[in-house]
């Protein structure tokens, strides 16, 4: 699934040893707007610490998002893990540059051909 929102806050990071060796993770708050209503949304980036570190607050991003609930005593938990985050493209219009003046073009006959010179 793929979101377009802009980053409200950057939770700490959480940092933790399992059998599988290191790992990290780190919450970050999408805000996105549909229309009149603001929704938040907490997505997980686990183990891409270089991915936190380039979001800013208040910037746009495409953000792409793996959802998963899993049952733990009787109760869900949704995850919403991060797979790839692109900065929103703005498409504001370039300026155009200023166009070089266009020279004259030569002219290459002097008089239009007579059709009595044609060889046939």
């Amino acid at each position: 699934m793929e979101f377009e929102g802009t980053v409200y806050k950057i939770l700490p990071v959480t940092k933790g040893t399992s059998a599988r060796g290191e790992w990290q993770r780190q919450d970050v708050v999408f805000e996105m707007n549909e229309g009149s209503f603001a929704r938040k949304i907490c997505v997980t980036f686990f183990n891409k610490p270089e991915d936190v570190a380039r979001l800013k607050e208040g910037s746009a991003y495409n953000v792409s998002v793996n959802i998963e609930s899993r049952e733990y005593n009787g109760r869900w938990y949704t995850d919403i893990r991060a797979w790839r985050l692109q900065p929103k493209q703005e498409t504001a219009a370039a300026p155009m540059p200023d166009m070089p003046p266009i020279a004259e073009e030569p002219s290459y006959a002097s008089a239009p051909a007579q059709v009595d010179d044609l060889p046939f």
